[in-house]
């Protein structure tokens, strides 16, 4: 009888620390971020140029208002190699702006003009409607502003919504410049706020709604801000994500980090590439079948647990 007392302890203690771990660590609403998910969804696909994107552009604005102390609006003309010219929008959500100490969060909210990696050809000319691939970050940072609109952070911080991420290939010029794509993030970080603008460290939360979220350590970042790694992952696993952050380095990834670690800034990658099913605790696996700049990249592949993950990380470490 006792041993059997002792086992049924055992198990309801198991079964409270389940429950304690698996509860949100801060006030961050996951099932409220993909709300704004959806909402960013309903515009359409986000392609510079177009009326979705113009639309998709003043709903940010327009929402980030209601919540922070001020937004930055910066437009400008981007000519591609190509010879298209594309009007784009930078959006800066700040609180507490006049913080000399600043964290700056960034997140893409374009999608990509092709679905260039479809398994079906026909779809290869068609754009994306990047429900993880843009819009995951939007209805993160949507949902942090919430939270930090009612306990304002003990930093300055700054929501960056970065345009034309995705336009087109990712490979750079010999300047080191990436001519057609990352748009967004070159120019923030060409054409900064004020011109001694120098946050204390910074994350990219990019692809990170995926319902199979597994992030690994991305490898430019170990290489140029292993700090930040560091304070990331450690805040990760003080709150017991430690299998979603595996401490393990993954793969060099091109992504809006890489323009401001190259001038300077200590801004690490928050991704998940590995878009889809994987069998295997592989940094260097392909997920099967893998979404990633596909027609598949809808929001059934999303789920409100991956991204209450990210914001409990996100919101924790700026307390």
């Amino acid at each position: 009888m006792p041993i059997l007392l002792c086992a049924l302890v055992a198990l309801t203690a198991c079964g409270d620390l389940k429950s304690r771990f698996s509860k949100p660590k801060t006030g961050f609403d996951g099932q409220a971020a993909l709300g704004y998910v959806q909402q960013h969804l309903a515009f359409g696909p986000r392609t510079p140029g177009t009326p979705a994107h113009d639309s998709a552009a003043n709903w940010i604005i327009a929402e980030m208002k209601k919540r922070t102390d001020s937004v930055w609006v910066q437009r400008w003309t981007q000519t591609t190699p190509e010879g298209n010219t594309l009007p784009l929008t930078n959006v800066l959500a700040r609180f507490n702006p006049t913080a000399t100490q600043r964290v700056l969060y960034i997140t893409h909210w374009d999608t990509r003009p092709k679905a260039d990696d479809d398994p079906n050809f026909g779809n290869r000319a068609r754009p994306i409607i990047g429900a993880n691939d843009g819009a995951s970050g939007v209805g993160l940072f949507m949902a942090l502003g919430d939270v930090f609109k009612k306990t304002p952070p003990s930093v300055g911080v700054d929501l960056l919504f970065v345009d034309g991420e995705d336009w087109g290939n990712f490979d750079a010029d010999q300047s080191g410049a990436y001519p057609d794509a990352l748009f967004g993030s070159q120019y923030f970080a060409a054409n900064p706020p004020t011109p001694d603008y120098k946050p204390l460290y910074g994350v990219l939360f990019d692809m990170i709604g995926d319902a199979d979220l597994q992030i690994y350590q991305e490898a430019n970042s170990v290489q140029k801000a292993p700090e930040v790694v560091r304070r990331v992952w450690d805040t990760a696993a003080e709150l017991g994500y430690g299998s979603i952050f595996r401490n393990q380095v993954g793969l060099a990834i091109t992504d809006d980090h890489v323009p401001f670690l190259n001038k300077g800034f200590h801004v690490i990658d928050v991704i998940d590439l590995q878009y889809g099913p994987v069998a295997q605790n592989d940094p260097f696996a392909n997920a099967n079948p893998n979404y990633h700049h596909t027609m598949e990249d809808t929001i059934d592949k999303l789920s409100a647990k991956s991204l209450q993950t990210i914001g409990d990380v996100a919101v924790t470490l700026v307390k």
